[in-house]
């Protein structure tokens, strides 16, 4: 049996919460073809011309009230997931970041040139399939292995949307659920949003995705690699584990950017919608993160809840992510040791 090595793949995020760091970072970011579908010249050109000279400074302002002691939330939480890896696996075991640092490329080439390494499982920490996330994550480091010519193979842990572990996991991470109708009225499902273009180009029949308003619940290959139909499985098995009515919850998307249509509705026209409509208290879960970061304690627990309140509502709850908790990292430690 060959000698097995782990790299975990999270997002990322600026070295500091400054300006200029944040400008080198979201160049990184916005200029893979993965997350912009663009040609480079174009893309190019609106990164340049209508993002960078303005955006890094009031993203900084966002991380600056997000920031802790250890940095930025979302490496230090990685970081403490990676020690509780290395403690209860027993094999070598990295933690990097597409974009910012650690680099998916120094990370390889640490695994890669461990003593007797031959293989890497690449576990991407996305649980759904999105070219955004994981094909670019993957392309990344089979980049890396070609660029350094490093004798090893490349496994791919697949998007865990479905998985009864990662499912179990998420129930128990949010017990609060329990208590809609008492301390809570409602339940919002906020995923990351994705532009429309990339679940229709990600559809590997060309005719499936975003055809009918019922298409995730019709049975093709396209739900592989279909971001919606994928959220939406999460969704009702957590319903169905956590036993809840569909008036409980909303499902919708957050972290729009730009003019594209992306897929709705908005988590910012729900919580609009929910609080004029009389709803007073919510709760809200991001499934599609499994690590705390600037999407949900700065744009949810804070300017989320700042428009709650603004708007009628009393109180907005944010369920913490997966983090370290120990269903989260018995779920992982079970993948890297049951992969075939």
């Amino acid at each position: 049996m060959s000698k097995r090595a782990v790299l975990l793949a999270n997002l990322g995020s600026p070295d500091q919460p400054d300006t200029p760091s944040v400008r080198r970072y979201l160049n990184q970011f916005l200029m893979d073809p993965y997350v912009i579908q663009l040609p480079w010249l174009l893309r190019r050109l609106i990164v340049g011309l209508f993002v960078l000279p303005f955006r890094p400074k009031q993203s900084a302002h966002a991380y600056q009230s997000v920031w802790t002691d250890r940095g930025s939330p979302l490496v230090a939480l990685s970081m403490d997931l990676l020690a509780a890896l290395k403690e209860k696996t027993g094999i070598p075991v990295g933690m990097s970041m597409r974009y910012g640092n650690p680099s998916i490329e120094a990370e390889l080439l640490k695994l890669a040139n461990e003593p007797g390494i031959e293989e890497i499982l690449f576990i991407p920490l996305y649980p759904h399939y999105a070219e955004s996330t994981v094909t670019t994550s993957v392309k990344e480091a089979e980049r890396v292995i070609k660029k350094h010519a490093l004798n090893v193979t490349l496994n791919v842990l697949k998007p865990f949307y479905n998985n009864p572990a990662y499912i179990d996991a998420l129930v128990k991470s949010a017990p609060q659920v329990q208590r809609i109708g008492q301390d809570f009225d409602h339940l919002i499902f906020s995923y990351h949003g994705l532009p429309e273009l990339h679940i229709t180009r990600a559809d590997p029949t060309a005719s499936h995705c975003l055809s009918s308003p019922d298409c995730c619940q019709v049975p093709s290959p396209a739900h592989d690699t279909c971001y919606r139909h994928q959220v939406l499985e999460t969704t009702r098995l957590f319903v169905e584990r956590a036993e809840l009515d569909r008036q409980q919850y909303s499902i919708a998307f957050q972290s729009r950017l730009g003019r594209a249509k992306w897929l709705e509705p908005s988590t910012e026209a729900t919580l609009r919608e929910l609080a004029n409509k009389g709803v007073k208290n919510v709760l809200v879960m991001c499934p599609a993160f499994v690590t705390d970061c600037l999407e949900t304690l700065e744009e949810i627990e804070i300017q989320g809840s700042e428009m709650f309140r603004e708007e009628g509502g009393e109180s907005l709850t944010l369920v913490p992510c997966l983090n370290v908790q120990e269903d989260w990292v018995a779920s992982l430690v079970g993948w890297i040791q049951n992969y075939p």
